[in-house]
């Protein structure tokens, strides 16, 4: 079964990650195929919206570690890259059903949506810190934006867990809503966009994204070049073999610049 799942009911594309076992994290294929899902939608004038969410008890647990040691982003084949860049151009109102973990990327995708309504049981995370790694997908511009740069710091760079309510405090989801109602509320609210007149749907939310849009851009430009730096680094080496190895990290031997040898 395909690790995406997709679904047209007039003009709704459903999107479903489908890896439960795995928490839906992401693979290279994953990147690529989400990314064609979106500039498809794009252009398609019969689909109004998108609606998102998670197979299982998660919604997205951000990298396949596995996946991302065998297939590591270069310049040149950079899957996340394409869906930053399709996230960057999509015109049409994405809606999240958030279940679950948010973890990594599962949280700073969240950020190219319009409305994000976060389970009871969502927990959200920026681990990037711990695995020796830097932000991305923009968020180390449109975190900030949102937040301020002070709370902005404590997510980045503690990398800990917080609640779904806490990320509504924060403007980072849209409401708390009980597990149970979670797809339906969702559904609503898509339902709702629609049904409105399309092309002014589309030009409004354009609209509100572009004066962030330039910066944006340049954010993710230096998030993956600074990503494919630190990705090689000893540090980083370190923290995900601690992680596969199911143990703490120790950096006091790594040197804080340089590549692996």
């Amino acid at each position: 079964m395909s690790d995406i799942i997709t679904e047209r009911t007039g003009g709704i594309l459903r999107v479903q990650l489908n890896r439960p076992a795995q928490k839906n994290a992401m693979t290279s294929s994953m990147y690529t195929s989400l990314a064609d899902i979106l500039n498809e939608a794009d252009k398609d004038d019969a689909i109004r919206v998108v609606l998102w969410h998670g197979a299982g008890n998660a919604f997205c647990a951000g990298n396949d570690v596995g996946d991302f040691l065998n297939n590591p982003p270069r310049l040149g084949a950079f899957p996340q890259g394409l869906l930053m860049e399709a996230f960057v151009r999509f015109e049409k109102p994405i809606v999240v059903a958030v279940q679950g973990a948010a973890i990594g990327g599962g949280t700073t995708m969240l950020t190219h949506c319009d409305f994000i309504y976060a389970g009871e049981s969502a927990k959200f995370q920026l681990p990037f810190i711990n695995l020796a790694l830097v932000p991305e997908f923009g968020s180390s511009f449109s975190i900030p934006a949102r937040v301020g740069r002070l709370r902005a710091a404590e997510l980045f760079l503690l990398g800990e867990p917080f609640t779904a309510q806490r990320a509504v405090e924060l403007g980072l989801a849209t409401r708390v809503v009980p597990d149970g109602d979670l797809l339906a509320t969702a559904t609503a609210t898509a339902q709702k966009l629609a049904a409105k007149p399309g092309g002014a749907l589309r030009a409004s939310r354009r609209l509100l994204k572009q004066a962030s849009v330039g910066r944006l851009k340049e954010a993710i430009e230096s998030e993956n070049q600074e990503f494919m730096e630190r990705v090689s680094s000893a540090e980083a080496k370190e923290a995900l073999s601690a992680f596969l190895e199911k143990r703490p990290p120790d950096f006091t031997k790594s040197p804080t610049h340089g590549t692996a040898e």
